[in-house]
């Protein structure tokens, strides 16, 4: 086996390896504090979220946009962003959905890298591991 194949496999089993942290998530709810409406909330609001209180293991992070678009049971209209751990396992895993009802509509994104329910979009973090990756592995084999 050559040389550039064998940094090759391991470099590959080094980055999908799990490390047993706990994914790390904004916790927030903006009903009860205005800095979860920020697009990158501030540090205080970030949580380890194997520190959660109901013993649940988290494995992405939530971020839930509200809009109750006119006075419902005596609530007025109103716009919240609520940040979470969460454990969905279902097909919505990195990906985002809209949910509609009397008086209001929700979007629901969820996503697996620490911090990624910040402002919306592809993490940075995972562009730059991809372009490293490829850019390594081109490298090693040409």
């Amino acid at each position: 086996m050559s040389a550039k194949f064998f940094c090759l496999a391991a470099l590959a089993l080094v980055l999908c390896a799990q490390t047993g942290y706990a994914i790390q998530c904004f916790v927030c709810n903006s009903n009860t504090d205005k800095a979860c409406m920020e697009d990158v909330p501030p540090e205080s609001l970030q949580q380890d979220c194997k520190n959660a209180p109901d013993g649940a293991t988290y494995s992405m992070c939530r971020k839930i946009v509200q809009h109750i678009d006119f006075e419902v049971n005596g609530l007025p209209a109103d716009h919240r962003v609520i940040r979470s751990c969460g454990y969905d396992t279902s097909n919505y895993v990195d990906k985002c959905y809209q949910r509609a009802g009397f008086g209001g509509r929700q979007e629901v994104c969820s996503c697996t890298v620490d911090f990624c329910n910040s402002a919306p979009g592809i993490s940075s973090m995972s562009v730059m591991l991809t372009v490293a990756v490829a850019a390594l592995a081109r490298f090693l084999l040409y």
